[in-house]
């Protein structure tokens, strides 16, 4: 594995909302419904959570939203047609709403955007720019979605980043290890317990 710089990371958490997460959501896990793997994916994002803040490294939240009239989604692809069909995640409804447990603390960032890339018009490279991050640690939901393009974008920006596979979902098991392979050409894809032993080294 290559040498991760643990002297000033960024725990970046990507769509831990109702809408994807809960078992209510009517985009049930990342757009399908793997529920035997969502309890483990909430576990891992919950636990990403509490490392970063144990350690006291920046938390920032990036979730999805869009108008309520979805008048800026741009119908472009299925999965923003889905989007309009089945009118989800429309600001200030409960599936744009963080899932309880792993919603923000105080003083946490929360970024919103509404595209696949969490870096497009969101505001968020700005912000990082001002943390100036040695390392982004990436979870979130879908792993071949929103995960893969914004550390392909980060990638690109000149951050190094590690995506935490366990902190990470997407509708099925082999979509997951699927986007995981690409990723690992352009990261480091580690589990949540050797990002705790590589920053305790």
């Amino acid at each position: 594995m290559t040498s991760l710089d643990f002297s000033r990371p960024v725990v970046l958490a990507l769509h831990y909302q109702n809408e994807v997460l809960h078992p209510d959501g009517r985009f049930a896990f990342g757009v399908a419904g793997d529920g035997a793997a969502q309890p483990a994916v909430v576990r891992g994002a919950r636990g990403l959570l509490a490392l970063g803040r144990r350690r006291r490294w920046p938390v920032v939240h990036v979730r999805i939203a869009y108008r309520p009239d979805f008048s800026d989604v741009t119908q472009n692809c299925a999965i923003f047609r889905t989007v309009v069909a089945q009118a989800v995640m429309a600001d200030g409804s409960w599936g744009a709403e963080f899932l309880e447990e792993l919603a923000p603390m105080p003083g946490e960032p929360v970024v919103t955007h509404n595209r696949i890339n969490a870096f497009f018009r969101s505001g968020l490279e700005p912000m990082l720019d001002a943390m100036r991050p040695s390392l982004l640690l990436v979870g979130g939901v879908a792993t071949n979605s929103v995960v893969e393009h914004t550390v392909r974008h980060a990638t690109d920006l000149g951050w190094q980043s590690a995506v935490v596979e366990d902190a990470c979902g997407a509708a099925s098991q082999a979509v997951h290890a699927a986007a995981l392979h690409n990723l690992r050409l352009l990261a480091e894809v580690c589990r949540l317990d050797e990002i705790q032993k590589l920053a305790e080294a």
